[in-house]
């Protein structure tokens, strides 16, 4: 006889509803003053200090990290001691509340809130060039000098603000390509987004050729030169990138243009014969090694590969650094030698602390800022800390840059598609032209136009064919070698 068991039915497990989860609360900047409280002094544009608020996701980087930690750091503008009481007191918060201590761990998906008395630093009068317009485009000619996007210490003074002040408030630039703050020349602004991403996708298929202009320390050797040194950033809150075999590829071209000897060897005068430097002076000049590379060149620069200050580094690795480089050009920071043909990382350490100094206790003295012909109140214009504090905020206070701190001697003078359907170029900034009394270029020649050098592939020519095996472009040869 079989025995029969009741089985009760088995329910299926119920579904929890979806629950939403807000995203963080953010504060919003107090005020937005339109027009833009601009005013213009002594060829600076100037903003009176306000208030604003910064609001910022977490960076995969800043990820289980403590919150103070982040800020000391990650940013340069203050000290640690600041940032320690703006968290304490509630200026910088987590999500729109604040923190317990300033050793919350901060997490991905996070907001971070800093609501502080904002001090632009000024930047050049200078207006900002058009090239060329159209519907979709505006290519402008950037002054050197001024960021393109808002970031760090610059808000208002930068290209998409100026812009936006000068079009009306409802206008949107949209920056296609990317120029450092201290270089000046050829940028793209889209006028809608359509366009915008049509010239971005270009640029970053590499189908687009750039030619930069620099003026450089010494006579650069003649002849069609590459520099293919991987470049690495070192330390991402100086901005400081080095040439390291572990870094990124790199490549650039370099050619030529002009090489202008000193004022005193242009007339045929011996300098050492009229040598009126003390002996102070002289010991002071044998322990700079650049000072033995007399006068200037002027070079013509194609990059291959985009990577940050490649150009600049590129440079400094052969030994013909930007003159007014604060950063490549600083003997202060690395040496005599100013690290040519360095591609170890045994002083990185050392260059970092050094440079952390320039424009708080120290001047940025870049090589061309030890030139003879600059006069001495030019000099003492530099930007640093000055000692004295905002009555409204106790923020330390910066004097103004000088000129000389303005800009570099980098120019991005012609971007052109490689299929020949746009070409835009700048004249020659006034830097790269003769000096006063001698005699050189005034414009470009195809005679020098690296241009022709690099195919439709972005790829260096070959005797005039990218598969042929006799490059007629020189590699970088070793400039000066180790010890060890």
């Amino acid at each position: 006889m079989m025995a029969l068991a009741i089985v009760e039915p088995i329910e299926a497990p119920k579904e929890k509803p979806e629950e939403f989860v807000s995203p963080p609360n953010i504060i919003t900047t107090p005020c937005d003053p339109w027009p833009r409280p601009y005013y213009l002094e002594d060829g600076l544009r100037k903003v009176p200090p306000y208030h604003f608020t910064y609001n910022t996701y977490c960076k995969q980087r800043w990820r289980g990290r403590e919150l103070l930690d982040i800020f000391a750091t990650e940013f340069r503008d203050r000290p640690q001691e600041y940032y320690k009481d703006a968290i304490e007191c509630g200026n910088v918060v987590l999500n729109g509340k604040k923190v317990s201590s300033v050793r919350q761990i901060v997490n991905n998906g996070d907001i971070i809130s800093h609501t502080l008395h904002r001090h632009e630093p000024p930047v050049t009068a200078r207006p900002v060039g058009v090239v060329h317009e159209d519907n979709d485009m505006i290519v402008i000619n950037k002054p050197a000098g001024v960021p393109v996007h808002p970031a760090g210490r610059y808000n208002y003074n930068s290209i998409v603000e100026i812009m936006r002040a000068e079009r009306g408030h409802g206008w949107n630039p949209l920056p296609c390509n990317r120029l450092d703050r201290l270089t000046s020349g050829v940028m793209f602004i889209g006028k809608h987004p359509k366009a915008a991403e049509k010239l971005t996708d270009q640029i970053m298929a590499r189908t687009v050729k750039k030619e930069y202009m620099a003026r450089v320390i010494g006579e650069f050797p003649e002849g069609d030169l590459i520099c293919d040194q991987p470049v690495m950033q070192i330390s991402p809150k100086l901005g400081l990138n080095r040439a390291r075999a572990s870094g990124k590829d790199a490549r650039t071209i370099f050619k030529r243009m002009a090489y202008y000897p000193p004022k005193e060897m242009i007339n045929g005068v011996d300098p050492e014969a009229n040598d009126a430097r003390s002996e102070h002076e002289k010991m002071r000049d044998s322990k700079m090694a650049w000072r033995s590379k007399r006068g200037h060149s002027i070079v013509r620069c194609i990059p291959l590969t985009g990577r940050t200050h490649q150009i600049r580094v590129h440079l400094q690795f052969l030994g013909h650094p930007i003159s007014n480089d604060p950063i490549y050009s600083n003997q202060g920071v690395f040496g005599p030698s100013l690290a040519v043909g360095d591609a170890r990382s045994d002083e990185d350490e050392n260059v970092i602390a050094k440079l952390s100094k320039m424009g708080k206790s120290e001047v940025a003295e870049a090589m061309e800022y030890h030139n003879d012909m600059m006069e001495e109140y030019e000099k003492k214009k530099a930007e640093k800390l000055t000692g004295a504090k905002c009555e409204a905020c106790d923020t330390p206070l910066y004097s103004d840059p000088g000129p000389h701190e303005l800009g570099i001697y980098l120019h991005a003078r012609r971007y052109a598609c490689q299929d020949g359907k746009w070409d835009y170029e700048t004249p020659l900034p006034e830097w790269a032209l003769p000096p006063p009394g001698t005699d050189g270029p005034t414009v470009t020649t195809e005679e020098t136009d690296p241009m022709a050098l690099v195919d439709d592939n972005g790829q260096p020519m070959l005797n005039g064919d990218s598969s042929n095996a006799n490059s007629q472009i020189k590699h970088q040869k070793p400039l000066w070698t180790m010890p060890g």
